[in-house]
């Protein structure tokens, strides 16, 4: 696998507090890749250091074996690697292609031309294309402000892999999504990521999203991580249980588990 990204020690310090502490990740090429912890845990901080908002204290970024420790967030962008926000950043007095024609001309216009329409019909064919790859097409013409929460994620994701990123950072893509609309959301996510070859890090609460569709998961816990490899094994792990996701998630799946043994049995 292709090393997309690397980061060694990376470390992030606020007055005396730790906001994350040896911080060593790596991204391969096309992954899908989960992370978990409390609230105030770094996954965030970490985030933000690699995307740009935030500079490392100490430590080192590397994507595709560049330098890329404190770079400003445009020029990081501009190399393949964006994100989108838990609240979704968008003009909600305009309709969804609207939104997705702005995002194409900021990515796609270098340099603002005054002597033609910044709106072309490529743009357009362009725009809703994107809509369409995340299956929000026929939304195209609909206020944002009207529209469900988890249309209104989908827009923001399309709109921030606009530029064809290598790399896509989310951050809690659920977050607002109605319980039983989570599930369809996140597949449709991952397949529109996944015909891309997108890379994806993603930041969920939910270990039922976090099992079903992220084969890897790092697990945060005060600023460092508690473990890092196959879900299965991380949410499995002693400590991972103890002081991230707890002993109820797992009794549901315990649960869960026999009841589908017991199916099988009859």
């Amino acid at each position: 696998m292709t090393t997309l990204l690397q980061t060694s020690n990376l470390e992030r310090l606020f007055g005396a507090v730790t906001a994350a502490s040896n911080i060593n990740v790596r991204i391969d090429a096309g992954e899908v890749l989960g992370v978990i912890g409390s609230n105030g845990a770094g996954k965030t901080t970490f985030v933000n250091m690699v995307t740009g908002y935030l500079k490392p204290t100490s430590g080192q970024i590397l994507y595709r074996g560049r330098d890329i420790t404190g770079k400003p967030t445009r020029d990081i962008t501009r190399l393949g690697i964006c994100r989108s926000f838990q609240i979704p950043q968008l003009f909600l007095e305009l309709s969804a292609l609207d939104n997705m024609l702005i995002a194409l001309t900021i990515a796609k216009q270098k340099k603002p031309v005054f002597l033609r329409p910044a709106i072309t019909s490529s743009i357009k064919r362009a725009a809703m294309d994107h809509l369409a790859r995340f299956r929000i097409d026929g939304y195209a013409d609909q206020e944002v402000a009207t529209l469900p929460q988890g249309v209104r994620k989908l827009i923001d994701i399309a709109m921030a892999t606009v530029a064809d990123p290598d790399l896509l950072f989310l951050d809690e893509p659920t977050s607002g999504v109605s319980a039983d609309e989570k599930m369809h959301f996140m597949e449709v996510l991952i397949n529109a990521l996944k015909a891309t070859k997108t890379a994806v890090l993603f930041i969920e609460h939910d270990m039922e999203i976090v099992e079903t569709f992220s084969p890897r998961v790092i697990a945060f816990y005060e600023g460092k991580i508690l473990a890092d490899g196959p879900t299965k094994e991380v949410l499995e792990n002693a400590k991972v249980r103890e002081f991230v996701i707890g002993s109820e998630f797992h009794r549901k799946s315990d649960i869960g588990e026999a009841s589908s043994s017991e199916k099988g049995e009859e």
